[in-house]
């Protein structure tokens, strides 16, 4: 609501997150739109929405708004200041909008947003917004009960100054981490991105003691390091798989132009303070959740013991070392820990029950179009077409898709980012 006011735009916008997600950060649509505002990917980028392996800017609430009502201005200014003609390109695009009001004028028709001949769902988009504001105006006249809320802002925004692991943050916060993750859902690891936004969502109560705590540790002490020797054969994607970071992480902590790196020399990596489950959506917790939902699901599992090895493993139950490694979220040259489990076989067709309950998880209803295959459909939400063929059983035995057919999936919401 101040973001709206701020810029004297009608109040009521304030309230579009309703119609377009339910106020759910985590919400994801089936034409891969993201957070509150639904961006997809393009437009998100257009409005300078980062999105990468570390944050996915799209469900960024102060991000998100912030380039929901750039986007809206400009819409308005497009279509002459018409309210209604700029949400409703907000739905379907400036261009579907401009087309309909240029066939209506060359047939001399009215150009406003009653008239022109639009899709379905962008002809009810702006009438759920308007009901809204007429029941939210006058709930007793409708029979509808709104909660009591303090008019005061709720949630404060604090400078971190660069990147922090988020366990550390959340403990100067006086938070637990998922709170704070729930508070900051663009950010999908254990701390925030390197190359920023440099800021967290605290509770506006917690705002000046996170402040005054955060700037009692110092830069350098904010991400923890840990010095790595490298070993013969590894890369700096593997070593960034291993130590959950990405390549150009490693290449800048040292100070590294390449990828080349010998065997026996050192690097320094920055590194999770907890175990990464204990970082409730972060990419370490979410695969133990997928994880979980296949053995609930009936796959089978091998629990590691001290000097079991990939290869050891794989021969065992009749894999190859890269299968096992790949249906395990893991690299090939990664390390075994003693006590984990390890998926070794497929199980049976997993429920929406036995789905991981998390809010980073969706459920998405696919409508096939022509041209698509399992493959595309599979690299577009980033499942894999084994999911795809267990998520569908209507799919089993069939070669190809037919237009207009509906599929689901259940697609991790934090996965969909560009994974750079």
């Amino acid at each position: 609501v101040e973001a709206v006011e701020e810029r004297n735009m009608p109040t009521e916008i304030a309230l579009l997150p309703v119609v377009e997600s339910a106020f759910q950060p985590f919400a994801y649509s089936h034409g891969r739109a993201a957070g509150l505002w639904q961006f997809i990917p393009g437009t998100g980028r257009r409005f300078d929405l980062k999105q990468s392996w570390w944050y996915d800017g799209r469900r960024d609430v102060a991000s998100a708004t912030r380039a929901a009502l750039d986007y809206l201005e400009y819409l308005h200014d497009h279509f002459d200041g018409d309210w209604l003609l700029a949400l409703a390109a907000y739905n379907s695009g400036e261009g579907t909008v401009g087309r309909a009001v240029r066939r209506n004028s060359k047939q001399d028709k009215a150009v406003d947003f009653w008239n022109l001949d639009l899709p379905k769902e962008t002809r009810d988009y702006v009438p759920k917004l308007l009901a809204l504001r007429t029941i939210i105006a006058d709930p007793e006249r409708f029979g509808v009960q709104l909660p009591d809320m303090p008019a005061d802002a709720q949630i404060a925004l604090v400078d971190t100054d660069g990147q922090i692991d988020l366990a550390l943050a959340a403990d100067l916060a006086g938070l637990e981490i998922g709170e704070l993750y729930r508070l900051n859902p663009g950010f999908n690891r254990w701390a925030t991105a390197p190359n920023g936004p440099h800021r967290l969502v605290v509770p506006k109560d917690r705002a000046e003691a996170f402040a005054s705590n955060l700037a009692d540790v110092a830069p350098d002490q904010r991400i923890a390091w840990e010095r790595h020797q490298i070993q013969s054969g590894e890369s700096l994607g593997s070593i960034a798989k291993r130590y959950d970071t990405t390549v150009s992480v490693l290449k800048k902590a040292n100070g590294l132009q390449g990828s080349s790196i010998r065997a026996g020399k050192h690097l320094l990596i920055p590194v999770a303070r907890r175990d990464l489950s204990d970082y409730t959506y972060s990419a370490a917790q979410r695969h133990h959740q997928r994880i979980t939902s296949k053995i609930e699901a009936g796959a089978r599992t091998h629990q590691v013991s001290e000097g079991d090895t990939l290869w050891d493993i794989a021969r065992r139950y009749g894999l190859s070392v890269q299968k096992l490694a790949r249906i395990n979220g893991m690299a090939p040259g990664d390390r075994l820990k003693p006590g984990r489990k390890l998926l070794v076989g497929e199980g049976g067709v997993a429920s929406t029950r036995a789905m991981p309950r998390s809010a980073t998880r969706q459920t998405v209803h696919y409508t096939v179009r022509r041209g698509d295959s399992l493959a595309l459909i599979s690299q577009k939400f980033r499942v894999t077409v084994s999911d795809l063929r267990k998520w569908n059983k209507k799919l089993s035995g069939s070669k190809y898709l037919q237009p207009g057919q509906r599929l689901t999936l259940y697609v991790d919401v934090t996965r969909q980012a560009d994974n750079s």
